[in-house]
């Protein structure tokens, strides 16, 4: 899943590209991925694309007249953008995996696409980005917080650190693999409770937090949207690399399966030496 690192990056792209450029029209192919319908999308034909931004992992694309274009990639979507399109032919719906094309005045646009069978890819256009549910629940952005800001947000949310860094509506902008990132780069338990964690830790787990999210921002803006998934595979410690060995302490990387997801860490950095039990199966150890 696109988390704030690629976000980011995919709206400066777009900010460098497509800004200045005018809407030829956009085409569905995929009914579920627009979730609103007044304005309709033909409202963008002949309209100028004047930024890019993001709230949280939600990109915002920009049009004059206050029109915003906001787009929750999910976790099999993506945008792929095009300096010049396979014909002139519109998308036949249910054809493939493009939920939704956007064609600019010069030949370029962006494509939205979804592989897998979970469609989840979201697409918003409003006036307001407020007006997005999901934007609307968003806490502070995870950058932008300050450390007594963030530690109030995750202290009342009780529960294990794992799942309340990724809870958009405590701090706006983590998915799963970045937290895995700063877990360990903090020498934390993903098990750990929240409302239990110390002072020290929470302010490591803060600096964690940001050094993190501010390298990856780093390596991935100047990417071009093809190369960003590549990217961020390659600046990754412990997420999705088990049996691999921790790059700190050279301990195996070890797992946690949950019924539709998966946790990653060292033993050695982050629990005292201990493996975690599969919640399914056993106790936690914490």
């Amino acid at each position: 899943m696109p988390e704030l690192p690629e976000v980011t990056a995919l709206a400066a792209y777009l900010r460098e590209r497509a800004v200045g450029h005018r809407v030829d029209r956009v085409e569905v192919a995929a009914i579920s991925v627009l979730k609103t319908y007044d304005p309709p999308v033909t409202a963008l034909s002949g309209v100028e694309l004047v930024d890019a931004t993001r709230h949280g992992k939600f990109l915002d694309v920009l049009f004059a007249g206050d029109l915003h274009l906001v787009i929750h990639l999910a976790r099999a979507g993506w945008l792929q953008y095009r300096d010049t399109f396979p014909g002139t032919a519109p998308l036949k719906p249910g054809k493939g995996p493009i939920a939704l094309r956007v064609r600019l005045d010069d030949g370029s646009g962006f494509d939205l696409t979804e592989a897998g069978t979970q469609k989840k890819l979201a697409a918003y256009l409003v006036r307001d980005p407020a007006l997005v549910p999901g934007v609307a629940k968003l806490g502070p952005d995870a950058l932008a917080a300050d450390l007594d800001t963030f530690a109030e947000r995750l202290r009342s949310r009780r529960g294990q650190v794992k799942g309340v860094l990724t809870d958009q509506s405590v701090v706006a902008g983590i998915g799963n693999a970045y937290s895995d990132e700063i877990l360990h780069r903090a020498k934390l338990s993903p098990f750990a409770i929240t409302d239990r964690i110390p002072d020290e830790a929470m302010a490591r787990l803060y600096e964690a937090t940001r050094e993190v999210l501010t390298d990856a921002v780093e390596r991935s803006v100047g990417q071009k949207a093809a190369t960003l998934k590549s990217e961020k595979r390659s600046g990754l410690a412990v997420h999705a690399r088990t049996g691999l060995p921790c790059p700190v302490c050279g301990d195996t990387i070890r797992e946690v399966s949950f019924a539709d997801s998966s946790l990653q860490y060292c033993p050695t950095c982050q629990t005292g030496g201990k493996p975690l039990a599969d919640r399914r199966l056993s106790r936690l150890v914490r």
